[in-house]
């Protein structure tokens, strides 16, 4: 038994998106969100980009191939399955999945790149020696951390009925694991598709599964569902000495 198809949504934009970029726009250390990242919501701009997720959603679900849904943990994340869940007529039982929650930053988190730069300098040291893939902040996880529970995951796909569609709700950082663990990419590789394409808000990514199970990647960041409703197209991709980028 195998899944036949993989599609990946990351979650509309958040209220920590939201403050993130305030935070970098006033050259602030601390991002003031007050809540733990658990349970960041989602914006109004989200909760709109999710309900015009809801049509993409309705083509790629109109065939008759077996769809099971599942969600991270995190608010934001199930906020926008069920949301376009519900805009695109369908009552599916979403399954929540706590493999699938956001990378966890450890005593980085909620600081913008001034302020890891001011209270953790010696931990932008090891950053920039380590690289960006395996560097774990204390209390936190490296980015082959969440490739290990990427893994995971994938493998117990195999679990599902022959056929299986496979529509999992995450956040940008699982999107680009799921690529890298799917598609055999090297650290080089998918730093690159990180700096040069960031993971848009409620975007699909598509890959199917071929006949000797490899997978191949059949759309990547795909927006078209908010640009046809003519709403904001966002990235939020957060700051550099926490995400994948240049």
């Amino acid at each position: 038994m195998t899944v036949a198809e993989l599609v990946l949504v990351r979650h509309g934009e958040s209220m920590g998106n939201v403050a993130a970029a305030a935070a970098n726009e006033a050259d602030a250390e601390v991002i003031e969100v007050g809540q733990r990242d658990a349970d960041v919501e989602l914006s109004e701009v989200g909760r709109e980009q999710a309900r015009a997720l809801g049509a993409g959603l309705r083509d790629l679900l109109a065939d008759d191939r077996p769809t099971l849904v599942w969600s991270s943990p995190y608010v934001r994340a199930h906020q926008t399955a069920a949301v376009s869940l519900e805009s695109a007529g369908e009552d599916r039982e979403v399954l929540v999945d706590e493999r699938l929650r956001d990378r966890e930053l450890g005593v980085l988190d909620l600081l913008t790149t001034r302020g890891v730069l001011a209270r953790y300098p010696l931990e932008a040291g090891r950053r920039r020696w380590l690289g960006k893939f395996y560097h774990r902040p204390p209390g936190g996880e490296s980015w082959a951390d969440v490739v290990l529970r990427v893994r995971s995951f994938v493998n117990d796909l195999d679990a599902v009925p022959d056929g299986t569609r496979a529509l999992v709700v995450c956040h940008d950082a699982l999107v680009l694991s799921f690529r890298y663990v799917c598609e055999r990419l090297g650290e080089a590789e998918i730093l690159a598709v990180g700096a040069s394409t960031p993971v848009r808000n409620v975007s699909i990514t598509q890959l199917v599964r071929e006949p000797d199970r490899t997978w191949r990647l059949e759309r990547f960041n795909d927006v078209r569902h908010l640009e046809a409703a003519g709403l904001p197209v966002t990235e939020h991709g957060g700051d550099t000495p926490v995400h994948p980028r240049a």
